[in-house]
Formats: C-alpha cells, structure tokens, sequence
C-alpha cells in the first residue's frame, strides 16, 4: 500500500477536529499544511490547501470535472478511474477515487438534503445545489462498490435550431404557440429535457407556466413560472410526495400551460386528462424509441394507474390530447438532433401517428388544428 500523501494526512486531521461535513476555514487548513511540510513552498501550500478544501467543502477530485463546461455527465464505477461524457462521447480521466471518497462525496451530497444511503437504503436521487442530478447506488447493490452518477445541469439555453434546420424549429413554435400538445420522445441522454426547454421558450409571455419534475432541471425563460419538485420520502420512509400528486395540484394553480419534465408512471392518464379538460398546449418527455413506440409507452403508463380503463378508451384518450410527438436522437458524432416530428392521428379506426417532419425539412402540415395561435409558418406554407 502506498504511503499517504500530504493531501491526505491533512484531510485526515481536518476531519479528527472539525466532522467531515463541517465549514472549513483556510487558515486552519493552510496551518496543518506548514506543520506537515515546513519546507513546502508557499504555491504548493496554497494548491494543497485548495484541494485539501475540495474535498471536504466540495466534491473533491470530481469538483474540476464538474466545472469544465463540456462535461455533461461524471461517472463513478466503484474504486478506481472516473469517466465523464464530453462532447456526446464517454471519456476516462486521469482522477481516482478509493471507496472511502466515494462515500464521504455520498454523504456530502445527501446529508444537506435530508437523505439517506447506506446498505439498508441503498439507492438515492438527488440534485446538488446547481441543480445537477445525482443517482447513487451502494452495496450490496452496487457489486464493485459504491456508483456515482451526475448529471450536470447545464443553465445556457440551446434553440430550436441547434437541434434541427430553421424550418422545422419554426415549425415547432408555431406549434407551441398555437397550443399543441406536445410529448418529447428518446433514449437516455438523448437531449429530450435540453429540447424540452427550447420547446418552452416559445410560449407567450402573458400566459402563466407551472412546471412538474421528479428532479428540477427545467430553465423556462419566461416571467411567470411556478416550478414543483416532487419529494422521495425521508429517513424515516414519511413524507413522499409523487409526481402524481404535484400533477393533480398544479391543475388548481390555474396554470395556461402544464410542463411535466418527464412521465413515467399513473400521472400519465392526470396528464391526459389536463390536456383533454382545458389546458391545451400542453408539453411532456417520456423514454421510447419512436413516436409509435411512445404512445404505446403512453398507453401502459396510463394502464399502470388505480383506476382500470378497457384500452379502447386509454387510446381514445391519447389521441384526443396528444397532437405531435417529437423524437430526439443522439448522432454518431455526440451531438443531439431531431429525428422526427409526427402527428398523432385522430381519424374514426386509425390508430398510430403520421411524420410531418424529420429534422432538416417539413414534409406534411398538421391535419387537426387549435384554437389560439398566430399565422402559419412559412415552412408550413411551403410544405401545403
């Protein structure tokens, strides 16, 4: 085994008189720093104390990661390397963590916010203060050691058109303009909340927006918007309040437009049924590898609820609330990209949806149409 570093005799001491989770100040650290190494210069001194800082106030070794702008993910598997994805591409890096860090970084991020995880509670999700979001598995679930998964959260705003050709992103905004209901669809990390925020930004200034999220991660920039969490259950397994429920409230709140972050259970038929009762234009993401694959996605999500509807009625139900799909691909080279708009059909015995657009030209016009809104795109001119 080898011999403890400097960074590491300090962190030690730090911790013996202050907790691992306590304030630390400079000075204290910079003081057990010169006892360590009298002969130390002063510039690696201050580099120690830094680091040594970062460990115990930050995340340590994972705070560089965290700040460069290309990473979008950090990836802990176990000891040993941690891998980051930048650029749409997964990278190891030159950091290592033992389990002892992992742990400490765990319970960095989960005590603050009244969370637990330890063998009898080992699986969390959590959002650091920037509003990045973290999932954190531990043995004996974790087999190689404890897992560490951030997702950053990125506060720049991406348009319409860096996901698809200026046709079919003025497309989409007419069509949030003019109310549609509009079901973001795609794999992990395919950019389904990043075009979820684009989408948003064409809402109308004057109309007042309620968001819904498992994990915030939405930056609406719009003037009049009530953001809702939901909460998993403290310690003590009290106190949960689920997507569902925060659907069911925010229909009270008067909302002009519902944005649930991401449907993945029973608030899936609330959300119809808000797009059905009055609260047209109405935006959500769900997981699924294509429009047709997303209703049916949809169509269990809504089956999975207390209530038990013949399915004849869930697909009535879907296809009187959802106007377009829209499917978000990640591309060879990283990047993320519209794949296919695709209309919902509503027509007496048909059943499924019909493209309208691919993510560089629009190809067919929306058939059902909304009552609010102002004129036709271009691109959709061109396309009649």
């Amino acid at each position: 085994m080898s011999a403890p570093t400097i960074d590491d005799t300090v962190h030690q001491q730090v911790v013996a008189q202050a907790g691992p989770l306590a304030e630390v100040d400079r000075d204290l650290v910079a003081t057990l720093v010169r006892s360590a190494d009298p002969l130390l210069p002063a510039v690696e001194v201050d580099a120690t104390v830094a680091r040594v800082q970062a460990r115990i106030g930050g995340l340590g070794p994972l705070d560089p990661l965290l700040a460069d702008p290309e990473v979008s993910e950090v990836m802990v598997n176990g000891p040993g390397p941690v891998w980051v994805e930048r650029r749409g591409r997964i990278e190891r890096t030159a950091a290592v963590v033992d389990t002892a860090t992992i742990n400490h970084l765990l319970q960095r991020i989960v005590t603050p916010l009244g969370l637990r995880i330890d063998p009898s509670s080992p699986m969390v999700d959590a959002r650091l203060a920037d509003g990045s979001r973290v999932n954190a598995v531990v043995p004996p679930l974790a087999i190689d050691g404890p897992c560490l998964t951030i997702r950053r959260f990125r506060a720049r705003p991406v348009p319409l058109e860096a996901v698809a050709a200026p046709p079919v992103a003025e497309l989409l905004r007419w069509a949030v303009a003019r109310r549609y209901n509009i079901v973001v669809s795609g794999g992990t990390g395919a950019g389904k909340t990043t075009l979820l925020n684009a989408l948003a930004a064409a809402i109308g200034r004057d109309e007042r927006v309620v968001t819904v999220e498992d994990a915030a991660e939405l930056r609406i920039p719009h003037p009049h918007v009530v953001r809702l969490e939901a909460r998993p259950s403290s310690v003590e397994g009290l106190g949960a309040v689920p997507i569902r429920q925060l659907v069911r409230n925010a229909l009270r709140m008067r909302p002009d437009r519902l944005i649930i972050g991401e449907v993945r259970g029973a608030e899936a038929l609330d959300m119809l049924q808000a797009m059905n009762t009055g609260h047209e234009g109405s935006l959500s993401t769900c997981h699924a590898n294509g429009p047709d694959d997303a209703l049916r996605r949809l169509e269990t999500m809504v089956l999975m609820g207390e209530v038990s509807l013949p399915l004849a009625a869930v697909r009535e139900q879907l296809t009187a609330a959802v106007d377009l799909i829209v499917q978000i691909a990640r591309q060879g080279d990283g990047s993320r990209r519209i794949a296919v708009v695709a209309e919902v059909l509503d027509d007496v015995g048909r059943y499924g949806t019909r493209p309208i657009a691919d993510g560089t030209r629009v190809f067919a016009l929306p058939r059902r149409s909304r009552s609010r809104g102002g004129p036709e795109p271009e691109s959709r001119r061109a396309a009649a």
